[in-house]
């Protein structure tokens, strides 16, 4: 009897397999036809020269040329300027939003979002209008005496910063403010009570429960600027060259897919190196106690 009912578990147990897997499948085969088959597609594609022979010599003229290395330097320096531009400006916006009354953060939460609504094409060239060397900032600095020559604030890499800083700035603080609105203000409370002064209780409790939102923010903004296109396109004036942007002159102009793919590729690779680093800097910001 015991073996019997041994066995009716086994089979109700594939049973069940079988099923969940029928479940899942559906979604497995979207992710095979999205992901897997267009990143295996583009890895093949690096493989072969500009002779359409099977080789590395894409991959060998990215190390040995200095102008690729130039591109991903560019690429990783626009995009922590960025990440740093949206922390000093996300975490005191996403804190005073954490602080009002529900209804007052719901109004600046839509203020935040609000952006989204706008294409990305619009508010690029929206932030030429006004960064232009005859564009409103200029012109309303001449005439009030700030200063006497425009500033160069466009088509270099301050206009690039300040329109993706623009565009970024909602993706980092939306997880933030969701971490701090997570924190106990009992927490606070109790560190007032012990003695800690309003300043020392932020640097020491409020901080430091904020930091997996943070981080979780501060990785969005850096991999989704990894990708970014028409920003420094626009604002860039052709002097900050991305690598979204060279790979898009390889296919336009040159129809050089090999280089293409193979920059597409190192490309998505450091893209999931960051993001490793980033798992393992969470799971260690929550073995330390961080986590909200």
């Amino acid at each position: 009897m015991t073996a019997l009912h041994a066995a009716e578990l086994r089979r109700d147990e594939a049973r069940e397999k079988w099923m969940l897997f029928g479940l899942a499948a559906p979604a497995a085969a979207l992710v095979v036809a999205v992901i897997i088959v267009p990143v295996g597609w583009l890895f093949w594609l690096s493989l072969f020269n500009d002779a359409g022979e099977l080789s590395a010599d894409n991959y060998a003229r990215m190390l040995a040329s200095k102008s690729y290395t130039r591109i991903f330097t560019t690429t990783f320096k626009v995009s922590l300027l960025t990440t740093a531009l949206c922390v000093l400006l996300g975490y005191p916006l996403a804190y005073f939003l954490a602080q009002l009354p529900r209804r007052w953060a719901a109004l600046g939460m839509m203020a935040v979002l609000l952006p989204f609504w706008t294409s990305l094409l619009v508010r690029t060239y929206a932030w030429l209008v006004v960064l232009q060397r005859k564009g409103l900032i200029n012109q309303w600095g001449m005439e009030l005496g700030l200063w006497d020559a425009p500033l160069r604030l466009a088509h270099n890499l301050n206009g690039t910063l300040i329109g993706m800083a623009h565009i970024m700035l909602p993706f980092l603080v939306l997880p933030l403010y969701a971490a701090m609105k997570a924190i106990d203000a009992d927490y606070i409370r109790a560190a007032a009570n012990l003695g800690a002064a309003p300043a020392s209780a932020f640097r020491h409790v409020f901080f430091p429960l904020s930091l997996p939102g943070l981080f979780a923010g501060v990785t969005i903004v850096f991999v989704l600027c990894l990708g970014f296109f028409v920003t420094p396109a626009v604002l860039g004036g052709g002097k900050v060259i991305m690598v979204s942007m060279k790979i898009e002159t390889l296919v336009d102009l040159f129809f050089n897919f090999g280089t293409a793919s193979a920059l597409g590729v190192v490309l998505l690779a450091l893209t999931l190196l960051v993001l490793f680093a980033a798992h393992k800097l969470l799971r260690l910001d929550k073995v330390l106690g961080g986590g909200a």
